[in-house]
This record gives structure tokens, C-alpha cells and sequence, in this order.
């Protein structure tokens, strides 16, 4: 009798320790209905469009706390005026190089990629696209060797796709920051794109928000000053629960006005404080999240449209009022993009199967025929700690000949010979090269080697008899301040000689046209030349020139 329960107890353990076993390694997935998924990541693009569009008429416009009064009254059609909004388009551009390339696109392909748009860019990303045209492959392409906002918002506000594409996936993030982020930002603007990240990825499991940013400090390194301000912002929000102008005061006075923390051109860290300001302090108010975040100032269209994004994200869009979206224009296509929004919704679920399986989960049917993701659980591993201000090594990454061809809107050093075949350019040390220009096509951006030194483009052109020959081209300016002196001569005669300024352009150009007809028959050398009007500048100016040709009639 006591060996029958000596026995049964020893069953009883066995069965209960398998029991245990079997839960814990049930516990290691997470079950995400695919409806459901969709449903979330629908919502997350309605809470981007509606925070850009919403605070885009107030972008740059206040450095302080934006009067409540100025807030923008909130209209239904706003789901409509974020079609050619960069905070949308650049993070289309990482998905159609997933969707052409696979997940495993190289981090080169993604830079060709980028720097084949043909959007307009600022800050971080016009800077990295620009080393990226000029040969400098990623990772260098972003490195503070090459650029001085490194650490500023750009992948920060693009990074919404990652953790959209990734539901509970925050590893698939990281690798993500690590591929497209690198095209344009080091270090904290890394980091705080796979923060974002990874709380968009979290926000199909959890709806708490101080959950939601524990999810996201576990995706970046600790010792990061982006961390450092999450977890003064989670200190601040405690310390005042009530009063986020006095968080708003600690914030600003500690990543904006401190020199220690404040060390990139729009540096990232003070932009995510406000939008963790409003989802801190909007208490799952989808308005007064978007709200908040939007009257924090300054770049005041991108935050909210984080905030918003990730809050939406918790929610679905069963879950909100359709107040945000059912003016949605269905069919037209976000700038530059092959994407309407239906396209949008579908290409990310598509890249989300992809993930589930990729990441070591599966696809499963329940009993109603109906697909789950079943994802694994796996804690995050962050990526390499870097220091803005302690830089590391470059990689000395450049791109092959073979790769540059791919590149439709090289640098000077591939365009002027592609572009301008017949000229020779001398005294241009920098520039760029531009498909089209405020208007104009073939534009090139020419930058002398001093402020005060000169540049020309040559050429030897065989003028045709009995014919109309002229050379015609447009003149413009970058910055309206500036102004510089143009000369058009033929065998070092001068043709024509006019000042490019704000008094002489128009929309940005001034059209030159220089008559060949008197040369005709004969085989002579045009000199195109240019030189800043300045003597004082202590930058060098850039001149641009736009459709060169010869035109005969």
C-alpha cells in the first residue's frame, strides 16, 4: 500500500512538473489573431496621418509651450492631408525596398534605394541621402564624420513602419534601426527609431503606457542618453501627474538648453520627450495625446504623429471613432510612393507573415478557419552602444562604380560626366546633383573651393551652319540671401554677364540664353562661369545651374 502511494505521488509530480513545463513553453508565444492584427496596424497609419496633419500648420512655429488657443480645431478631413507628408513617405520608400528586396534587402541595396528618392529631404535624412549620392556607403552615410545631425529626429519619425510590420517582434525592430536607420543617423537618432519601434511592436499586446515604454527602453542600450531622458520623463511624469507644462520645464531646460545634452541639429532627445510627453500625460486620450504632444512646439506635426500613431495601435480601428477616418480618400497615392492606403494595409501584412515565420513563430488556423500569428517571446537585444559625442571609427564604406550606376542622381563626381558629357568643370570642389528643382530639370548645385573663388563648366561646341543655334540653361539661387555674378563667354569673349540674386529670379530662377548664331561654322569653346558677389562671406555659396543645352532650330 505505501509503495501505490509512494507511486501515485511520484505521478502526480511528474504529471504536475509536465504540466508546468508544457505552460511555460506555451508561454514563450504570443497569439495575435492575423484579423486582429490588421485591424491595429490599420489604426497605427490613421493615428500617423491624423497627428502629422493635424499639427502641421503649427511645425516650427513655437519654441515654447503653444498657447491652447492655437491648437487647430480638429476636422474630419484631415485623414486627407498627409499624402505628401515626408513623415509618411520616407518609411514607404524602407517598405518598398522589403517588398521588392525581401527582408534580408543588404543595408547597400536599402542605400541605393534612398538615395534613388526623389522627394525633397531635410536635416538628417537630405544629409545622409546626399553622402549617399556622393559615394559614401552606409554606414558611413550617416556617421558624424559626414554630417553634423547625426543625432537628429529624421528615423525617429519614419521608424512607425518597424514596429508596425513587427507585432511583438522588437529583435526584427532593432535590425530594422540597424538597416534603414544607419542610412542617416547614428547613435541616439538610431536609437530612438527602435524605441519607437519596439512600442508600436508592444502596442498589439498592451494597452498601459508605462508598460508600452518599458517595451521600448529594453530595445536600446541603457547607458544611452536617449534612455536617460525616457526614464527622466517616466521620474518627471511621477513627480507631476498633473502638470505636464512643469515636465515640459524640466525637459526643455535639460535637452534643449544644455549644451551636454543638446548636441545634434534637431536633436532627437528633447523631440521624444514630447511625444512621451503626450502619452504620458493624455491619460489614453486619443485627442489630448495628439494634442499635447502637438502644443510641446517646435517640430509639432512629427510628434503627435508618434504619440497618436502608437496610442492608435492599442486600440484598432474597431476601437476608435470613425471621425478619423471615414473621409479617407481610398485611391489616391501617397507622394512618390506606389502606395494607396489599401495598397499600404496589404503590403504590411505581407511583410508581417513574412516576420512571424521569419522570427521563428508560425501561422496557424482555429477552429473557424480563421489565422493567427503565433510569435515567439524573446527579449530584445540591443544594438551597440555609440556615442554622439565619443564617435567610433568610420567603416570606410563606399559604393562600387557598379553600384553608383544604379543611382540615378549621383554626386558631381558621376553626374557631370553622365549628365554634361561635353563639359569639363573647373573650380567646383562640392555640390549636388538634383533630377529636378523647384521646377527645373538637371539642376546642379556648384560649390567653389573658397567663397570667393570662381568656377566654370567648358565646353568645345562645332556651331552648325545655316542654322538657329543657342545655348540655353537657367541660373538659380539656394539661399535667397545670397547672390552671385553668372558670365557667359564664347572663345573668351564675354556674351553675357548678369547678377543672380533675389531681384533677378523669379520663383528662384533667372533664364539665360545666349544667341550662337554669329558663330556659325565655326568650332568654338563656351565658358560658363560663376563667382559670389560677396567678398565678405564666410561660407562658400552655392550656385546652381539647370537644363543646359544646345538648342538648334
Amino acid at each position: 500500500m505505501k509503495n501505490v502511494r509512494t507511486y501515485t505521488l511520484c505521478l502526480t509530480i511528474v504529471f504536475g512538473v509536465c504540466l508546468a513545463l508544457g505552460a511555460r513553453a506555451e508561454d514563450q508565444f504570443r497569439r495575435l489573431p492575423v484579423k486582429q492584427y490588421r485591424d491595429k496596424m490599420k489604426a497605427g497609419w490613421i493615428g500617423q496621418i491624423i497627428g502629422v496633419s493635424w499639427g502641421a500648420p503649427t511645425e516650427g512655429r513655437y519654441s515654447t509651450i503653444m498657447p491652447a488657443e492655437k491648437m487647430p480645431t480638429f476636422q474630419e478631413d484631415l485623414i486627407n492631408h498627409a499624402f505628401g507628408q515626408d513623415d509618411l513617405y520616407v518609411e514607404m520608400t524602407f517598405l518598398r525596398s522589403m517588398e521588392q528586396h525581401g527582408w534580408d534587402v543588404s543595408i547597400r541595396q536599402a542605400g541605393i534605394d534612398f538615395a534613388n528618392s526623389k522627394y525633397a529631404l531635410w536635416v538628417a535624412n537630405d544629409a545622409g541621402r546626399r553622402n549617399l549620392r556622393n559615394g559614401i556607403a552606409p554606414p558611413d552615410s550617416s556617421h558624424p564624420k559626414f554630417h553634423n545631425c547625426a543625432g537628429a529626429i529624421d528615423y525617429q519619425i519614419e521608424s512607425d513602419y518597424a514596429g508596425l510590420i513587427c507585432p511583438g517582434m522588437p529583435d526584427m525592430v532593432i535590425a530594422l534601426g540597424e538597416k534603414f536607420g544607419r542610412l542617416m543617423n547614428y547613435g541616439d537618432g538610431v536609437y530612438a527609431g527602435q524605441f519607437m519601434g519596439a512600442m508600436y511592436a508592444e502596442a498589439f499586446f498592451e494597452k498601459d503606457i508605462a508598460r508600452l515604454i518599458e517595451a521600448g527602453l529594453k530595445a536600446i542600450p541603457r547607458e544611452c542618453m536617449y534612455a536617460e531622458m525616457v526614464r527622466d520623463m517616466v521620474q518627471w511624469h511621477k513627480e507631476n501627474p498633473d502638470h505636464w507644462e512643469k515636465a515640459w520645464e524640466l525637459a526643455e531646460r535639460k535637452y534643449n538648453k544644455d549644451p551636454k545634452y543638446n548636441i545634434s541639429a534637431l536633436d532627437v532627445k528633447r523631440e521624444g520627450a514630447w511625444v512621451l510627453m503626450g502619452l504620458l500625460y493624455g491619460k489614453g486620450d486619443l485627442d489630448q495625446t495628439m494634442i499635447i504632444s502637438c502644443r510641446c512646439g517646435f517640430d509639432s506635426d512629427c510628434n503627435p504623429s508618434s504619440s497618436g500613431g502608437i496610442l492608435f495601435t492599442t486600440r484598432g480601428t474597431t476601437s476608435i471613432p470613425d471621425k478619423y477616418y471615414r473621409k479617407l480618400n481610398s485611391k489616391e497615392l501617397f507622394s512618390y510612393t506606389a502606395y494607396t492606403f489599401p495598397n499600404l494595409i496589404d503590403v504590411c501584412e505581407k511583410l508581417a507573415r513574412q516576420a512571424v515565420v521569419k522570427s521563428g513563430g508560425r501561422i496557424e488556423k482555429n477552429a473557424a478557419a480563421e489565422e493567427i500569428f503565433v510569435i515567439p517571446v524573446r527579449q530584445p537585444t540591443p544594438s551597440r552602444f555609440e556615442d554622439l559625442k565619443n564617435q567610433g571609427p568610420i567603416a570606410n564604406s563606399l559604393f562600387t562604380d557598379e553600384e553608383m550606376a544604379q543611382i540615378e542622381n549621383p554626386g558631381l563626381k558621376w553626374a557631370l560626366p553622365k549628365r554634361l558629357a561635353a563639359w569639363k568643370a573647373e573650380g567646383v570642389q562640392d555640390g549636388s546633383y538634383r533630377w529636378e528643382y523647384r521646377g527645373q530639370k538637371d539642376v546642379f548645385e556648384l560649390r567653389p573651393p573658397s567663397p570667393n573663388a570662381p568656377w566654370k563648366l567648358t565646353r568645345k561646341l562645332d556651331v552648325p551652319a545655316g542654322k538657329k543655334t543657342s545655348l540655353s540653361f537657367w541660373a538659380g539661387l539656394v539661399n535667397a540671401k545670397a547672390e552671385w555674378e553668372l558670365t557667359v563667354s564664347v572663345d573668351g569673349t564675354v556674351q553675357t554677364r548678369k547678377s543672380i540674386s533675389a531681384d533677378s529670379v523669379t520663383k528662384g530662377w533667372a533664364e539665360v540664353v545666349v544667341d550662337l548664331e554669329s558663330f556659325a561654322g565655326r568650332s568654338v569653346t563656351l565658358e560658363v562661369s560663376g563667382q559670389a558677389k560677396d567678398k565678405d562671406a564666410k561660407q562658400t555659396p552655392a550656385c546652381m545651374v539647370a537644363d543646359m543645352t544646345i538648342r538648334t532650330d
